[in-house]
């Protein structure tokens, strides 16, 4: 278990990391084997974010052959994980020093099927990694069927998040949601996987998975979704804001 600020950052399992502890990790796996279907034939994927390598981890053990680039800038962070998490032998997983947007901005049009946006400092998902303008880019870098997932956290009323999805929605405008139902229902401060792309995510296999996590799981695409930020504005580069401040009592996990 890594932990950063107090917080539960990333859960490994060196002999099976296989295995997901946290609930967004498991609505991420979810969506890429839904997603991603038809074939397990190797990905090349970009994370924006490192932690404790459990995605980077996942996805070299269910589709082996994967090329990785995990673009972290914490090194002290990274030479810890190392030393005390190994990665598995003859995996293609390249850690980058570097932030986010930086690291974004350097990669190739068209290099990735999958980007994975999991990125916190001191609890709450840095500004400049949800403005319409680092997404246009995210969908540059996107292969044409590429996949982008996202942790995001907000607190009842979504007023953030509204303004994440409309950016979103004008760079890969096929959209899903995921997340606890009592978080959807406004219950409660909590994390919300998001899933963004050209085509559209296949909804019928998603709700399948959903339905096998061991928690109760909402879902929404479409009309559902549209609904939820309606005729919001975007975050841009001259207007962002980072998520909401954790509520005391919960944590991001």
């Amino acid at each position: 278990m890594l932990l950063m600020d107090n917080v539960r950052q990333s859960y490994v399992d060196i002999d099976d990391p296989t295995y997901l502890d946290f609930e967004y990790i498991q609505y991420f796996a979810s969506t890429i084997d839904s997603y991603f279907e038809d074939d397990h034939r190797p990905l090349a994927v970009t994370h924006i974010g490192g932690g404790g390598l459990t995605m980077p981890r996942y996805l070299q053990a269910v589709r082996p052959g994967s090329t990785q680039i995990v673009l972290e800038p914490d090194a002290e962070l990274t030479d810890l994980v190392r030393q005390q998490l190994p990665l598995p032998r003859q995996h293609r997983i390249r850690i980058r020093p570097q932030a986010g947007r930086a690291g974004v901005a350097g990669l190739a049009g068209g290099s990735a099927d999958l980007i994975i946006l999991d990125a916190y400092a001191d609890g709450r998902v840095p500004a400049s990694l949800t403005t319409r303008e680092f997404f246009a880019d995210v969908a540059r870098v996107l292969a044409a069927d590429g996949l982008l997932l996202a942790n995001l956290v907000d607190e009842p009323g979504f007023g953030y998040l509204r303004r994440v999805l409309a950016g979103l929605a004008q760079c890969l405008p096929e959209l899903a949601l995921l997340s606890s139902t009592d978080v959807l229902r406004g219950r409660r401060f909590g994390n919300v996987v998001v899933a963004a792309s050209r085509r559209p995510v296949p909804v019928e296999s998603l709700r399948r998975q959903a339905a096998r996590q061991p928690f109760p799981v909402g879902l929404r695409t479409g009309t559902a979704l549209a609904s939820m930020f309606g005729s919001a504005s975007p975050w841009t580069d001259a207007d962002s804001a980072e998520s909401p401040e954790p509520v005391r009592g919960w944590r991001v996990v």
